[in-house]
Formats: C-alpha cells, structure tokens, sequence
C-alpha cells in the first residue's frame, strides 16, 4: 500500500537544515552550562557508548565537545549517581536519561517474546543471578561468578548469559561502568517507582521516541529519526503522524524530511563550537546524514585493515564554525597528544583544528602536542606552529 504524505508546509535551504541540526545537537548557541552533562545526556536522549579510547571514551568525548573541558571524573558522576541514567539498546549500547525507561517497554516485550538466542541459558541459571543481586546488591558479571569461561570473548559464562538476558528483559538494569565493566541492579531498586512500568503500549512507546528523535536532530529524513533509536521504518510510518513532527521539504534532500516545530519557530544563532568530534557522537553518527548535510564523508576505519585506512584508526573530525572541515587521528605519549595523521580541507581548517588539538590537550592533561603527518604537506609547517 502507497502511503500519502502530508504536503510539507515549510522549505528549508541546505544551510538552514545544517543551522537547525547544529543547534538540536548542541552546537550552535551557548550550551546550558548550569545543567551540565546531564542537561546534554536529556537534551540528545542517547550518548553511545563504545570499548575504544583513545583521548577518551566516546561518552566522555560527547560532553565535552558541547560544553569544553569539562573534568573526565565529572561526566561519568553525572550519568552514573543518584539514579539519572541507565544504559540500554538504543541508536547501539547507550546512556539513556532515565525518564526514557517507560518509552522502551516495546522492547523489552519484544525481548520476552524472542523464541531463539545465540547462547544458551542452563536451567537455574536466570533465577540464581536475580537472587544473588536481590541479596548482595549491585554487581558485575565477574563478581557474579565470571564473566567468560575462558574461550573466545563470546564464550559467556552461565551467569554472564542470565545477566545479559535479565537486562534485555527489564528485570536488571546497568547502573554504571567500572573499569568498563558493566555494573547490574535489580530494576526496583535502580529505576524510580514512577517510571518502572510498562504501561505504554508499543504504539506510544514509537511515537514518543520518534518525537524525542526529531526533537534532538532538528530535522531529518524517515532514515535519520528512525535510526536515532534503531527503529524500523515502518515503525516511523506507524506514527510519524501523530509524532507532532512537521513534514519540511530541504533544498537537495531527494526525500521527504520532518522537523520538530519548535526547531522551526525562530531562526538558530549564536556561536559556533570549534571541538574535535568523536566518530560515534549523534552528530554525525549516520554516515548518509553527514554526507547531506555537510558534505563530508566519514567512515570510522578502526576496524578497516590497517593497509586500507585512510585517515588513521579513530579519525575525529574536526567541526568548526558549522561545518567540517578536517579530521585528525590522535594518540597520546606521556602529556604528549600525537595528531597521528591530519587531513585538512583547506587552509583555513589550521587555525581551528590547531585550537582544537590544544583544547584537547589540555582536557586529556597532555602539556604539548606533535604534529607528525597532514595529507596536504604544505600545510604540516603552519599547523605545527600553530599548536606550539
């Protein structure tokens, strides 16, 4: 069946589409400095979460490239203490504020009803793991009997298998990271009396978080909401309509776009961040959304072979005054942050990715920095000056 769409009401530039989702994401504008990082953890409603740090971990980099140097000790205290988030499947792995627990009771449902898993769960094993949270308190899979049983990293334990499934099911929630460890809470201790439920049916739960997708990208096609919170597309058309999202048409865009009203009630101003991004901040997270808003194509290569990357193995790209205009793979040695590989759009991008690269420094407590290879050579002398 072809679905109608509404006719859009409004048209957008390219430029005012690229204003609009600056400002949604944070970066255009004075950040709300009195709300922190846990102003920006509600104002995104997903920070992804992911194993590689290299200056720092990709949630740490999030907050920091919105608000400055904020102290690494702070950001995590900010999404861990006083049950304000929880970490759950969202957009990937991802700190969630926890307002947002009621809106993935979709799928949570849809993980109690799945008849087949990759790893089997030993009999006893799910009820033997709630007990010993119901009486020790929060744990980590090691100090619930072991994590792995010694086989490749996929060769769970029995108690690390019934944790995982307990969490997908919403009975366990992730209260913190320690040492990268994933921490587990028994869900009535963990989440707030008011929001442990789950009252809202599938089509709410969609349709709240299609609207709280819209709300943080400003604007965007069917495949960018959609994908914010990895749901289907059909999921989107179910409810798009009563999302309060608007239909837009965007000069370029070859497909039909929403925004949320709000992002369209006056025009965005104010300053420009000049901030190292990292590859998994919802800025630029989806790879076709970067490329149409900015023009700029981005691929993460930490998993490429190292004889195909292109611009190094945790390329950042480098935003300054809205745009994209670089990216930099950096490395630390000592209180030395090492810009590994640089590649540079212009001439212009030195002066801006040279002060990102001492904002950086100095954030990760690096006192210099080293310029070792930019892709356009005759740009290494007046970068390495510039960061002197």
């Amino acid at each position: 069946m072809t679905t109608t769409l509404p006719r859009p009401l409004t048209e957008l530039s390219a430029d005012e589409a690229r204003r609009i989702a600056l400002r949604a994401q944070g970066f255009l504008g004075a950040p709300d400095r009195r709300a922190g990082v846990r102003g920006i953890l509600r104002h995104l409603g997903a920070v992804q979460l992911d194993t590689i740090s290299v200056l720092a971990r990709s949630h740490e980099l999030v907050p920091y490239a919105r608000l400055g140097a904020v102290g690494r000790r702070t950001v995590d205290t900010a999404y861990w203490t006083e049950r304000h988030a929880f970490e759950y499947w969202s957009h990937a792995a991802c700190i969630l504020p926890i307002e947002e627990w009621p809106h993935f009771a979709f799928r949570r449902r849809a993980y109690r009803r799945r008849p087949q898993w990759y790893h089997d769960l030993p009999d006893g094993a799910y009820d033997a793991v709630i007990e010993q949270l119901r009486e020790r308190g929060p744990l980590t899979a090691t100090e619930l009997g072991g994590a792995k049983n010694g086989g490749p990293w996929w060769d769970w334990s029995a108690s690390k298998v019934a944790v995982e499934r307990a969490l997908m099911y919403g009975e366990v929630v992730c209260t913190e990271r320690r040492g990268w460890k994933r921490v587990y809470d028994l869900a009535e201790r963990a989440v707030p009396a008011e929001l442990l439920h789950d009252e809202l049916d599938d089509t709410e739960c969609l349709r709240r978080l299609v609207a709280l997708a819209g709300k943080a990208l400003g604007v965007g096609t069917r495949a960018d909401i959609a994908d914010y919170h990895r749901l289907k597309g059909e999921q989107f058309d179910a409810v798009v309509a009563d999302s309060g999202l608007v239909p837009v048409r965007v000069e370029g865009w070859d497909k039909p776009a929403w925004a949320d009203p709000d992002a369209l009630a006056d025009e965005p101003r104010g300053r420009h961040r000049t901030t190292l991004l990292s590859p998994f901040d919802s800025l630029i997270w989806e790879r076709a959304r970067t490329e149409r808003i900015f023009g700029f194509t981005h691929r993460l290569e930490a998993y490429v072979p190292k004889q195909k990357r292109i611009h190094g193995y945790f390329a950042m790209p480098l935003l300054a005054g809205g745009k994209l205009l670089g990216r930099v793979d950096p490395a630390r040695e000592g209180t030395t942050l090492v810009a590994k590989q640089v590649s540079l759009e212009s001439p212009k991008a030195v002066a801006p990715m040279a002060r990102a690269l001492r904002e950086a420094a100095a954030w990760v407590g690096c006192d210099t920095v080293r310029i070792e290879r930019v892709d356009h050579p005759e740009l290494a002398q007046p970068l390495t000056a510039a960061v002197s």
